[in-house]
């Protein structure tokens, strides 16, 4: 039996606040793998513009291929969206029947989690949830217990560095001729520069 970590996003580009958020829940929780799950069509998302998923495909290879504990698992992009936690956990539990699976998600997005899409189904398929809390988050845990009985017990939190990196900063930083390199490992940023991605 090992212990799996399921890390999911729009990854659009993946950063190294992405990476040191997957290395630290990965050593925190003692998982022996963190499957990186791309999502082409997150449904809290359908009002935005997204990059087209194969550029974010090979911008998410080229930022795993050095780590041996990270993968990437296609479990969304071999299916058609919506693409709802709930059913890409049921897949990699089918086929990953004997281990535990934690899946990670922000502080902030413990917070609205009870509005998730069939939260109390989503927390009997994980053994966990990895919450990155960052410094100075403040986190109701009576509150989302009474709106979601069950779940004090299913968290698992991950102390994360305070990293203000988002990806839309970074898309943002492209199109205007900004200075980005150095929010990126040198792969994703090189393919980036050499492709011409994100420029408007």
């Amino acid at each position: 039996m090992g212990r799996i970590g399921i890390f999911g996003g729009t990854f659009d580009p993946p950063h190294l606040g992405h990476l040191i958020l997957a290395a630290e829940a990965t050593a925190q929780l003692g998982l022996d793998r963190l499957l990186w799950v791309l999502t082409p069509d997150p449904p809290h998302k359908r009002n935005q513009q997204l990059t087209p998923v194969n550029i974010r495909l090979e911008l998410v290879h080229a930022a795993l291929r050095d780590d041996p504990n990270f993968e990437l698992n296609r479990v969304d992009l071999d299916r058609d969206g919506p693409h709802y936690t709930l059913d890409t956990v049921k897949i990699i539990h089918q086929q990953n029947p004997m281990d535990e699976l934690f899946y990670l998600i922000g502080g902030d997005s413990l917070h609205d989690f009870p509005n998730w899409y069939k939260p109390n189904q989503l927390l009997a398929e994980v053994t966990g949830l990895g919450v990155m809390r960052r410094p100075g988050d403040q986190i109701d845990l009576s509150r989302l217990e009474m709106a979601l009985p069950g779940v004090i017990q299913k968290i698992n939190f991950v102390d994360a560095p305070l990293l203000e990196i988002a990806s839309h900063e970074i898309r943002s930083r492209i199109a205007a001729g900004r200075p980005y390199r150095y929010y990126l490992l040198p792969a994703v940023y090189e393919c980036i520069k050499e492709k011409g991605y994100y420029l408007k």
